[in-house]
C-alpha cells in the first residue's frame, strides 16, 4: 500500500496549484473513501477534503471551502486536488490518506510542499 503525492511548488498569494495523489497496492472500489490533509511547521495535521470514490461525494475543511476541488481518476488511481485563490496561510506540506473523512490523519508518506509567498 502505497501513496505518493506531487504538484507542489512555490506560488504567489492568489495563484493555483493542482496536487496529485498515486495511489497503489490497493484498489479504487465504491466503498472507499480518499483524503487530503496538510501540516504547517509547528502545527499539528490538518484535514483538508476528502471524497467517496463510489458516489464522488466531496467534502472539505471550511477554511479551503469554494477554493479547492478534490477529484479522481478512478482508472489511474490518482486523487487531485486543486487548489486556486491560494493564502499564505496555505503554506504546509500536503498527503494523502484513505479514509478519515473531517479527521486529520497523521502523515505517513513523503507529501508535498506548497509554499504560498510573494
Amino acid at each position: 500500500v502505497q501513496v505518493v503525492e506531487s504538484g507542489g511548488g512555490l506560488v504567489q498569494p492568489g495563484g493555483s496549484l493542482r496536487l496529485s495523489c498515486a495511489a497503489s497496492g490497493f484498489a479504487f472500489s465504491s466503498h472507499l473513501t480518499m483524503s487530503w490533509h496538510r501540516q504547517a511547521p509547528g502545527k499539528g495535521p490538518e484535514w483538508v477534503s476528502s471524497i467517496y470514490i463510489g458516489t464522488h461525494k466531496t467534502f472539505y475543511a471550511d477554511s479551503v471551502k469554494g477554493r479547492f476541488t478534490i477529484s479522481t481518476d478512478d482508472v489511474k488511481n490518482i486523487v487531485y486536488l486543486q487548489m486556486n485563490s491560494l493564502k499564505p496561510e496555505d503554506t504546509a506540506r500536503y498527503y494523502c490518506t484513505r479514509g478519515a473523512v473531517g479527521t486529520a490523519t497523521p502523515r505517513t508518506s513523503q507529501g508535498t510542499q506548497v509554499t504560498v509567498s510573494s
